[in-house]
């Protein structure tokens, strides 16, 4: 097929301007400004709706297999696709097998067959013990490896210590590859207010062993007290240090407290090899506004306080946070506890990979981001984590032909019949967003249209 895609607002490397894609073989041929036609082309006409590159999603619970009644590759997958994305990356966890060996890696990748309506890669898990199974999860193609310093919620994927990274680390860097790690480090810190002592927490599935707080179960001051802003802290710092000593590449995922951005400035000021993502939820939401029960709003780091989250938002404006990334991490409606409003025993975890494009957009809008700095947060730099800078991430010729059409001043309600990951409940729920995805582009194929004409089963695995 040979099409040329023509908009007033395309996002391109250098700024947004009015100009026309030609796209032959899935690959973008040309970009030329202005309206501009070549012989043999469908011209495709969207008018004042922005033309962004796909965007690219590396912080995904899919859950397959083994708990695909949380969600799975076709669900996610169609949800990201009405959402603007055209890749995304699955954790290693929340499914079993969790992909911390070679075979575990096999049935992913079986599993994930015939359910892809996007591209999506992999990430490879580090726990106690596997460090003979990294190179053949390498060898199989994972993109990097995740780690977590406190419990993970999932008893099959355990923390590591200090000395679990420092077996692992050095053949990861020998490949190139990023480490992503989940920074708290338990019992680092108390509580600010000094009433209620951190607690040992495990956000588990299953019932029983989920720990709890003296407090009442229902108050989000007390979640927020029982993980303190200096888990976050002391973990990173610790991350800082082993990746000046290996040289490691190095990624934060879902960073939620501000007052780590000091040592992240320093780190990037001396030339370390570290990136950091936030997410969605840490931008769009403020603890003040969190009522006690709320469940959905649960998360692990939590949301803080506006004062915090205002700091992210600067953060990510000067570029010491690199990118936002979902953490979409979903679980059937009885695990959030919603009736009961148990926040001692609810899942933690936020369904979004759906709405993350608008979500970001409505607050950045805000506070004056211009769109084409999304093309940035969600683009451009996850391309650079996952390894496919130079193919994706960008609208310019030699580029995949990836790119996501939205109308950046139409407006919806999030509700649940919209929405296509398997469970419906997230805390957007009700919010009025601006950002309506009207069409997603995966190598020059329409893969959603808001308007139907979908065409599924277009995704592939990126090793």
């Amino acid at each position: 097929m040979k099409t040329a895609v023509h908009s007033k607002r395309v996002i391109l490397p250098d700024g947004v301007r009015e100009a026309t894609l030609f796209i032959e073989g899935g690959m973008i041929t040309g970009v030329v400004g202005g309206l501009a036609m070549a012989e043999g082309m469908d011209l495709v006409e969207v008018g004042d709706s922005v033309v962004m590159p796909g965007v690219i999603d590396p912080h995904v619970h899919i859950n397959e297999p083994g708990r695909t009644d949380w969600e799975g590759f076709d669900t996610a997958t169609r949800a990201a696709a009405a959402g603007g994305l055209t890749m995304l990356v699955d954790m290693p966890l929340n499914s079993s097998p969790v992909t911390t060996t070679g075979a575990a890696f096999d049935r992913k990748r079986e599993a994930a067959e015939g359910r892809l309506h996007c591209d999506c890669g992999f990430w490879g898990g580090v726990v106690p013990g596997n460090e003979h199974e990294i190179e053949a999860l390498i060898g199989r193609g994972v993109l990097g490896f995740k780690a977590f310093l406190t419990h993970s919620g999932i008893d099959e994927f355990p923390n590591v210590t200090e000395a679990d990274l420092h077996k692992v680390i050095p053949i990861i860097a020998a490949h190139g590859l990023p480490l992503l790690v989940h920074c708290e480090l338990e019992g680092a810190g108390t509580a600010a207010s000094g009433e209620i002592q951190a607690a040992s927490y495990k956000l588990q599935a299953t019932s029983g062993g989920r720990g709890g707080m003296d407090r009442d179960p229902r108050s989000y001051r007390n979640y927020l007290l029982s993980r303190p802003a200096r888990w976050e802290v002391d973990a990173i710092d610790l991350m800082i240090r082993l990746c000046a000593q290996y040289g490691c590449r190095t990624h934060i995922v879902h960073l939620s407290s501000a007052a780590a951005i000091g040592a992240i400035r320093q780190a990037k000021e001396r030339g370390l090899p570290l990136t950091v993502e936030t997410a969605p939820h840490y931008l769009y939401f403020s603890a003040e506004d969190i009522g006690d029960g709320e469940t959905y709003f649960k998360c692990a780091p939590p949301i803080r306080e506006r004062e915090n989250n205002a700091a992210l938002w600067e953060a990510l404006r000067e570029g010491v946070i690199d990118f936002v990334a979902t953490d979409h991490s979903p679980a059937p409606p009885a695990m959030k506890e919603p009736e009961g409003g148990d926040l001692t025993r609810a899942w933690g975890g936020i369904a979004s990979l759906q709405l993350s494009l608008p979500v970001v957009w409505t607050a950045a809008r805000r506070r004056g981001f211009e769109a084409g700095e999304l093309a940035r947060w969600m683009c451009a730099s996850p391309a650079l984590l996952v390894g496919e800078a130079g193919r994706r991430g960008k609208i310019a010729r030699g580029y995949s032909a990836d790119f996501v059409i939205w109308d950046p001043v139409g407006s919806f309600r999030v509700e649940r019949e919209g929405l296509l990951h398997r469970h419906k409940g997230t805390p957007y729920l009700g919010e009025e967003l601006n950002g309506v995805v009207e069409q997603t582009w995966l190598r020059g194929e329409k893969i959603f249209d808001k308007e139907g004409g979908v065409r599924l089963n277009r995704g592939r695995v990126v090793i």
